[in-house]
Parts: C-alpha cells; sequence; structure tokens
C-alpha cells in the first residue's frame, strides 16, 4: 500500500463486478484497451447478495484486481419509495464482495461510491474530508449509509488485514446504457426520455421535478471508468477520491440543453410540488487532478451521444 507505487494490469484477471450497468460495461470497454483478462459473471449466475455465492465464485477464479460497481441505483423516486431496498441491497452486494476479494487474495479492490455520501448542506464544492460531517439529503440516505458504509469496509481491510482496497466517489453520471425508465431514472435521463416524447407527441409541454434551481455537476461514464481505471494504476490511499468534472448547471439549464440537442419546441413546467433533493453538489476534484486526470467529454457533447444512443435503442424495440 505504499503511496506513488504504480499497479499494473498487465496479464492479471480483472473482475468487474456488475459488468451489465452503466459503468460496469464502460469499465469492460475501457479494459479492453489493456493487456489484462477480464473477467464478468452475470445475475443469472451468482446473486451478489447472497455471501456463499459470491465467495464460491470468488475462490473459483481468483481475480487479482476488483472493480466493484455492481449496485441498486436509481432517482429520487426510487430512492424514496424503495428505501429497504436501496439499503439493503448495497450493503450486502459491497460487503460479500470485499469481504470474498479477500479471502480470495485479491491484489486490489476498487470500490465505486456516489456524490450523495455528503452532507446536505456542506459547503461546495465537496471536499472529500466533508464526509460524517452532517446530516444526509433525506430522499436518498439509504443509498447514501451503503455507500459510507462501503467506503469504511475498504478504510476497515486495509488497516485490519493490510488489503489494497480504495474507493472512488463520483459525480451524476450518465452514458450509453442509462436507465430511461421514468419511475426509476436520474434527472439527465429522465429529462431525454420525456422531451423526446413530447417532441413525438407534439406535446406543448413537459414537466420538470422541482424548481429548477438545485445545481447538478455530470460526467462522462466512459470518463468515470477512464478515472477509475486511472486511480486502480496509480492511487493506494486510505482516503477515497472524487471523480468529476468540477462543473455544474442548475436543472433548469439541463433541461434546456436537451430541449436544444432532442429538437423540442415546447416549454418546461416546473412541479414545484415535487422535491428538488441537495440544493448543490458539486465536486472538488483537485485530488485527483493533481494526480494527472482529467475529465474530457464536454456536456453538450456528451448529451448529444446520448440522445443518439437513446434514438437507436427506441429503434431497435419498435
Amino acid at each position: 500500500m505504499t503511496e506513488g507505487l504504480a499497479y499494473s494490469l498487465k496479464g492479471k484477471r480483472v473482475f468487474v463486478a456488475g459488468h451489465r450497468g452503466m459503468v460496469g460495461s464502460a469499465l469492460v470497454r475501457r479494459l479492453a484497451s489493456e493487456d489484462c483478462e477480464i473477467v464478468t459473471v452475470g445475475r443469472d449466475r451468482v446473486d451478489l447478495r447472497r455471501q456463499a455465492d459470491v465467495e464460491a465464485w470468488m475462490d473459483a477464479h481468483r481475480p487479482h484486481a476488483v472493480f466493484v460497481p455492481a449496485a441498486t441505483v436509481g432517482g429520487i423516486l426510487a430512492n424514496d419509495s424503495r428505501p429497504a431496498e436501496f439499503i439493503y441491497d448495497n450493503l450486502m452486494i459491497e460487503a460479500n464482495l470485499i469481504q470474498a476479494a479477500r479471502r480470495a487474495g485479491a491484489e486490489k479492490l476498487l470500490f465505486l461510491g456516489s456524490s450523495c455520501i455528503y452532507p446536505r448542506d456542506t459547503p461546495q464544492p465537496m471536499v472529500e474530508e466533508a464526509l460524517l460531517t452532517g446530516p444526509l439529503e433525506a430522499t436518498n440516505q439509504w443509498y447514501a449509509v451503503a455507500k459510507i458504509a462501503g467506503i469504511k469496509l475498504c478504510q476497515a481491510y486495509r488497516r485490519q488485514y493490510g488489503c489494497d482496497f480504495i474507493s472512488a466517489m463520483p459525480t451524476n453520471l450518465y452514458g450509453p446504457g442509462d436507465n430511461f425508465d421514468l419511475q426509476s431514472s436520474h434527472v439527465l435521463p429522465a429529462l431525454i426520455a420525456k422531451t423526446h416524447a413530447a417532441k413525438i407527441s407534439k406535446s406543448p409541454s413537459v414537466t420538470v421535478w422541482g424548481s429548477g434551481k438545485p445545481r447538478r455537476e455530470f460526467l462522462h461514464v466512459d470518463d468515470c471508468a477512464d478515472a477509475l481505471v486511472f486511480l486502480m494504476q496509480q492511487y493506494s490511499e486510505e482516503m477515497h477520491v472524487n471523480v468529476g468534472t468540477g462543473k455544474d448547471v442548475s436543472i433548469l439549464e439541463l433541461a434546456e440543453l436537451v430541449k436544444d440537442v432532442v429538437g423540442f419546441g415546447g416549454e418546461f413546467v416546473m412541479d414545484t410540488s415535487k422535491p428538488d433533493g441537495t440544493p448543490r453538489k458539486l465536486m472538488d476534484v483537485s485530488r485527483l487532478t493533481k494526480r494527472g486526470w482529467q475529465a474530457r467529454t464536454e456536456l453538450a457533447d456528451g448529451v448529444r451521444g446520448v440522445y443518439r444512443w437513446y434514438c437507436e435503442q427506441l429503434l431497435q424495440v419498435t
């Protein structure tokens, strides 16, 4: 666990847990350019919430490096309406994978958290040291508590067992493979889906949850995957690392960007009866940028790419 000691993926078996999700699939794409063997397993074969199943699979495959993007995820509605799933599923997934990795002798593990781990009213931009300094946002506290536990697990395994286990905290992610189901999606894919539907149906307006004033930071998932590989290779410390762009926009500004990309001619109606969530979530990414990594995808370019991908998926369904 010596700081500055690079970890090589060359010739290693690299396990991506949750490889069919948005982040997991992006990691598989990114790792294809590394000289390593990528190993994966679907939920039809191993339920990551079951300790015995995870340990048996890990013992049989003995990966050298483990990425843990696997999680139960969703937006405000999903978090608020399915709190038991969000805390139970994520606690079990991370605990089983971290423990099984140690038992199987994994050389390194990277756990993926979320920016919602930080207190609701923490000063902006959010530094890593802000963790556990105040109350969480109520609408996603279940998910946040589970992710905080994952960070602490990695830290505890470093201290007690000497495991080279690290954690990365990405900001709001978007990209190919995102979830566009309005019952469980995050704000960006939801805006794309609703605005596209309004365009097709020639609706005069699209309803947006909340006031539109909260500010959010968005990172393309391919940039995130590149940062995670960078951290796996270059970082070995107990402190988790923020991963983002260091730039944010208001929800209304995001909606206007989506409107322009989709080509929607109507207007937005703000439903202020719906929750805003955290007023602002902007990452301080200086810990990562000082080590030589920064995001490359501009938000407008990324949204255009995601919209093209979304339209392609709709064509395949029809």
